[in-house]
């Protein structure tokens, strides 16, 4: 900031000059204090406020509002973009006019399978929406050391991206066991950060006791893993800020917001983690989990301070967050504080929706250097094939609602070569797991209770954290089919019915975004759900996509599915298929 500027916006405070915006007649909710300031304006110069209150401002554009509730712009505290299967520019486009006017974003998927140059195209991207972006250095890529990742990003990597004004720090560190045993790779990463003053986010599911001492030792700050109020309640005494997750995949609101208090509070976050379209279209974002919390009993400016102040406070960031003098003018205009529908969203004192619709032209960043991610060798129907010498094996155990899974002992049934035999009538399915980045040709192969296919074959090219293709289906030939289909597809999601494809969606953008309008994309994703369900049988109460693309998750218990064979989080080992 200029001396210049610094005069302008004492000026425009002190009154001797006009500020650009003014918002008069509102209802002030002021996180800080925890009250609501009636009868109020709320003047802004060069983006920031310079008056509250119940001071009289000139400005050159003001606005009455009509004595409708003003608050901070609503901030997710932990997303991954790409999940949304949506573009930066088009999530924004979504999300700004539900009142977020901030995300802190990972783009742990993209690096994931593009390295460095998908980080570059997420903050490229980012620069085309009016959502602020702030972004974390993926810390686990891969996530583990048995997965097949699209690229390996070291300490080293890491520095020159991670000085970047637009990256907090590091993003959720899912490696715990590398921390709790001093991996010495896990510590240079560690070390960069404190160096370079930059924070750490956690990743800690089911840690307790001394493994989660060990861990926040490391000086992690956060965690958005927490499934029950005991977990939640141990994380704050010890230091950390909990994030309630609530979005498309993992509902874990209505749990853990009974174990808000008064005096633990400001210690709690609100977060998405991963939402789609069809949640924001149809439930909402932000407003979405302010709007439960309430409905849970939480007090209104409590649960809003969730999704603003809070979230500020926990990353440094102190020019956001609450309406008070010198922070961003990223306000929004709620109808009242029960069902928090925004009629207007200001980010940096300018008008960027109104009444649930985005203003500014979205001009989409260049996608050229993240497509074509799609790199398969030597794979077959006979890749498929199982070769089973006994009846019981391990079965991966779906739990609607969440990304957690059981570790089940079954018996099925094999033919004369020993390949696993599908039976319609027993929820048990083949899902198999395609390197798709270097060509190794690996395919992991595993078996899938709780999906409740009963036919048919999807596949799709995402697949957590490596995002290799993960498949699952009823016989060898129809997931070959579906698999080569999105081979094709260069990315995306296909359904097989016997020989047809019944639906494709393509992800040009890395194999995980769509360049599609939202709503678009939404119509698409109905239309392969509704098939998901109806014709290949997927039970109702699972989410078809998103269930499967968490079923290669090695960091979240109990098993899962990687393109080396099924993984054990208990033993952070990989097990056989065949069970004792």
């Amino acid at each position: 900031m200029t001396k210049a500027e610094l005069k302008h916006l004492i000026d425009a405070a002190a009154g001797r000059i006009r500020a650009d915006l003014v918002i008069t007649n509102c209802k002030i909710v002021n996180v800080l204090s925890g009250e609501i300031d009636s009868d109020c304006c709320v003047a802004v110069a060069d983006g920031k406020i310079v008056g509250m209150g119940r001071d009289v401002y000139d400005g050159e554009i003001v606005f009455d509002a009509g004595g409708k509730f003003l608050a901070p712009g609503f901030i997710d505290g932990h997303i991954h973009v790409e999940s949304s299967y949506v573009s930066t520019e088009e999530l924004g486009r979504l999300i700004v006019p539900r009142g977020t006017t901030t995300i802190i974003a990972d783009p742990h998927e993209i690096a994931n399978v593009c390295g460095l140059d998908g980080i570059r195209y997420m903050l490229d991207a980012a620069a085309h929406t009016k959502l602020n972006v702030i972004c974390a250095m993926p810390s686990c890529v891969p996530a583990t050391p048995f997965e097949d990742a699209g690229a390996v990003i070291e300490a080293d990597d890491m520095r020159e991206l991670l000085a970047d004004e637009n990256i907090f720090g590091l993003g959720e560190f899912m490696n715990a066991p590398g921390i709790i045993n001093c991996d010495e790779k896990v510590l240079d990463k560690i070390l960069l950060a404190h160096n370079m003053g930059k924070l750490i986010d956690g990743h800690a599911p089911n840690l307790t006791g001394k493994d989660l001492n060990a861990y926040l030792s490391a000086g992690v700050g956060g965690d958005h893993e927490c499934t029950t109020v005991a977990e939640m309640h141990e994380r704050i005494a010890k230091g950390m800020y909990v994030l309630i997750r609530e979005g498309s995949a993992c509902h874990n609101l209505k749990t853990l917001v009974k174990g808000v208090t008064e005096k633990n509070s400001r210690r709690v976050l609100l977060c998405s983690d991963d939402c789609q379209p069809k949640t924001i279209l149809e439930l909402g974002h932000m407003d979405k989990n302010v709007r439960m919390c309430v409905a849970e009993g939480l007090d209104p400016i409590t649960a809003i301070q969730l999704a603003t102040v809070n979230v500020a406070e926990s990353i440094g960031m102190g020019d956001r967050g609450a309406i008070e003098i010198g922070a961003r003018a990223d306000l929004i205009l709620l109808d009242d504080l029960k069902d928090f529908r925004v009629s207007k969203v200001w980010i940096g004192g300018e008008l960027v929706a109104s009444d649930g619709k985005y203003l500014p032209e979205i001009v989409p960043a260049d996608i050229s250097t993240v497509r074509g991610s799609v790199r398969v060798k030597n794979f077959s129907v006979d890749r498929l094939r199982m070769k089973l010498t006994g009846a019981k094996v391990h079965v991966i155990g779906i739990d609607p609602g969440g990304v957690v899974t059981k570790k089940i002992v079954a018996d099925v049934q094999h033919d004369s070569t020993g390949d696993f035999v599908f039976e319609p009538a027993r929820d048990i399915c083949k899902v198999a797991v395609v390197e798709r980045h270097h060509e190794t040709g690996k395919v992991g192969l595993g078996l899938l209770s709780g999906y409740g296919l009963k036919r048919g074959a999807i596949a799709v090219s995402v697949a957590h954290d490596s995002h290799n293709i993960i498949a699952a289906g009823a016989s060898n030939e129809e997931i070959f089919r579906a698999v080569d289909a999105l081979i094709r597809l260069e990315g995306g999601m296909v359904l097989v019915d016997g020989d047809e494809v019944i639906a494709s969606i393509p992800l040009p953008i890395a194999g995980l975004m769509s360049t599609l309008h939202g709503e678009e994309f939404k119509t698409k994703l109905d239309d392969l759900h509704a098939k998901a369900h109806e014709i290949l049988g997927i039970s109702q109460n699972v989410e078809p996509v998103m269930t499967l693309t968490f079923m290669s998750l090695p960091v979240i218990p109990e098993l899962k599915l990687t393109a080396r064979g099924l993984f054990d989080y208990a033993t952070f080992s990989f097990i056989p298929l065949e069970a004792s």
